[in-house]
This record gives structure tokens, C-alpha cells and sequence, in this order.
């Protein structure tokens, strides 16, 4: 195999395929390198590690047809180049990289080792790029990374009304988006999708356009211009998150979106040690604080409307800086039936997408 390439165009795609290269291969070495493979002038590169494969396409002056794998440490050699044309020549298990002046030589991977991937499942269904990528980046952050607990780590993709809906959740907080119009599921249709493959996608989304998703029983298939993000469903039954979500709030607190998420950050240096963030809500508005033994302590007063009970709230300050970043709009309103129940952030004016938030226990 024979080809030259930009080295912009060679880094991004090597880059792209290489955030679903197994760390070390696990079972299968080659698994820890990328597969190219060239048939005139196209390149397919395919990065995988069995649960989640990214397949980019890229196109480039092909010299001879062939295929190799080509170590990560290929992947950084390139990224390491000046400027300009890169030849990559892979014969028997060597391959030479050349670029201006310099010259690489790297083993390769044994190719016939590469396990042979599913195609996409059929069917195919367009979505908006960029209202889809706004429901990840809203959502996929609520999900769990503990994989002792693998339901957790997805998210929850079920039709819902006339659209889809997205949900996730750690147990400790739960983000809930609507996308109406969004017809990609059948009728009582749901399926669990790894948050970490949903995560590589909303890097990729550009910021109009669409994304192509073809779902099948057992793996889905996201295409982004000429890039392919295949993951493995998660079997199992996700949990019934609606009765999490209290019926009715009897307070409200209503604060500029900006003015909270920057006190938060600020509060929250003090809060170490899983310290929580204190809410103090009352008629003269809102007051944060955070006290750490041996460390100090910190408040700040944010201007704000509240309807209800005076109560002190506490929560981990990085979920609720989290929940205030997701919601957008330019006031969010935070709603509590009590110091120990699940709190409700959402925007002012939009009902389609909800962040459920539990509160930490203080003395």
C-alpha cells in the first residue's frame, strides 16, 4: 500500500479513529492500532475496540492498493510532522512514513488479526445536527461511568409523543430531552445507547448539517459527513424514571442563569472534599455558601425571586453546576418540595429538557 496525503487531513482522520482504539488491545492486540485500508484514491480508516468502532473516510492520492495496521505510535507521528504532504508506504510488516525531511520506519500490526466488523444496520433516519448535538451535551453528562452498574452508562432513546426522547442518570441526578418532530423510533420503541459512543458523536456534529442514524436490534450507527460512529446497544431495562420526578413543587426560586453558574464556580472552590454548596432561599432572594474545616468558607448573595418556604438545600456543586450550564435560556428557575427531595432545574419559558438533582444531607 501507497498513498500521499496532507498531514492535516491524515492527522485529523487518525485522530478521529483513534478515540475507539483500545488502550492496549485487550484480547486482541491489533485492537490497539488503526486499520487502513486503500482502494484508489479512498482511504477508510477504522479505529475499534468491539463496543464502539469509529470509521472516518478520507480522500487522498493513492499510489498502490492495500491495507495495514498501523500502530498509535503511527498516529503520533504524523500529528508530530511540519506542515505538507505525508507519504505512508506499508510492505510486508513495516511501514515508512516520509514527510520533508523526515523519515519514520514503524512495525505494523498483523492486519488478517483486525476482526471483521459488522456493516451498519439497514434503514436510515435523518436527524438535525445541531438540535441533536444540544440534547447530548444536555444529557449525556448525567449519565453514569461506573460500569459495575452498565444500564447507567447509557442512555434511554424512546419515542415520545410525535418525537424522541432522550434520558440519563447516575442515581444521583437525572437529565430528561424532549426532541420533538424527531420520528426516529416506532411506537413503545426504546433502546439504551453507550453515553460514551453518544459522546464521541457530539464531537463530531458540526454545528448544522445532519446526522444519518441507522438502528438495528442489536447496534446503531450514527453518520457524520464521511465519518461512522458504530456502538453495541446495552441489554437490559432501564430504570422507571418517571416516578423519580415529583408531581408537584410548592417553591420556585427564579435567578439569572449566568449570575448563578458564576457564583457556583466561585463558592464551590471552597467546597473540598465532597463539601456540598448551600442554597438559602427566602424572600431576599438567594444566598450560596460553602464551608470546609481547616480550609475556609464562602458566600455570595445572587439577586433572585423565590415563592415558597424559607429552606437551606445543599447539593454537590458539580452536579448543580452541571444542571445550570445544560439548561441554556438566560433564567433558570430551581424547584424543591423539600430539603430532602430531588430539586427540578430547568429554563424559564422552555419545557423540553429537564435536570433532576438530589440534595446532599447536612447538619
Amino acid at each position: 500500500m501507497k498513498l500521499r496525503c496532507e498531514r492535516d487531513v491524515l492527522a485529523e482522520a487518525l485522530g478521529t479513529t483513534t478515540r475507539a482504539v483500545a488502550a492496549r488491545g485487550g484480547a486482541l492486540p491489533v485492537l490497539a492500532g488503526v486499520r487502513l485500508e486503500l482502494t484508489g484514491d479512498r482511504l477508510v480508516l477504522t479505529g475499534s475496540d468491539l463496543d464502539l468502532t469509529i470509521q472516518v473516510e478520507a480522500t487522498v492520492s493513492g499510489r498502490s492498493d492495500g491495507l495495514c495496521v498501523l500502530p498509535r505510535l503511527a498516529v503520533d507521528i504524523v500529528r508530530a510532522l511540519e506542515p505538507g504532504a505525508v507519504e505512508i508506504e506499508a510492505e510486508d510488516d513495516e511501514a515508512r512514513i516520509t514527510s520533508g525531511r523526515s523519515q519514520f520506519s514503524v512495525r505494523l500490526l498483523p492486519a488478517d488479526d483486525f476482526p471483521r466488523l459488522a456493516d451498519a444496520p439497514t434503514g436510515e433516519v435523518t436527524l438535525d445536527g445541531a438540535a441533536f448535538a444540544e440534547a447530548l451535551r444536555q444529557v449525556v453528562r448525567a449519565a453514569s461511568h461506573d460500569d459495575a452498574r452498565p444500564i447507567l452508562t447509557g442512555v434511554h432513546m424512546a419515542a415520545e409523543g410525535d418525537g424522541l426522547r432522550l434520558v440519563a442518570t447516575d442515581s444521583y441526578r437525572l437529565a430528561v430531552r424532549d426532541l420533538a418532530g424527531a420520528s426516529v423510533l416506532a411506537e413503545g420503541q426504546q433502546v439504551l445507547v453507550p453515553s460514551r459512543a453518544l459522546g464521541e458523536l457530539a464531537r463530531l456534529l458540526p454545528g448544522e448539517g445532519d446526522v444519518r442514524l441507522h438502528l438495528g436490534e442489536r447496534d446503531a450507527a450514527f453518520e457524520v459527513g464521511a465519518t461512522r460512529v458504530t456502538t453495541r446497544l446495552i441489554e437490559g431495562e432501564f430504570p422507571n424514571y418517571r416516578q423519580l420526578i415529583p408531581t408537584n413543587y410548592p417553591n420556585r426560586l427564579t435567578v439569572g442563569r449566568e449570575a448563578l453558574l458564576d457564583a457556583v464556580r466561585r463558592v464551590k472552590l471552597l467546597a473540598r472534599e465532597a463539601t456540598p454548596v448551600r442554597l438559602s432561599m427566602g424572600p431576599e432572594g438567594l444566598e450560596l455558601s460553602a464551608v470546609t474545616q481547616d480550609v475556609g468558607h464562602a458566600e455570595e448573595s445572587v439577586d433572585a425571586t423565590y415563592d415558597g418556604t424559607e429552606m437551606v438545600i445543599a447539593f454537590n456543586p458539580d452536579y448543580l453546576a452541571d444542571g445550570i450550564e445544560a439548561v441554556g435560556g438566560d433564567e433558570v428557575a430551581i424547584e424543591t418540595v423539600d430539603n430532602l427531595k430531588p430539586a427540578l432545574v430547568r429554563s424559564v419559558g422552555s419545557s423540553d429538557y429537564l435536570y433532576l438533582l438530589m440534595p446532599v444531607r447536612v447538619s
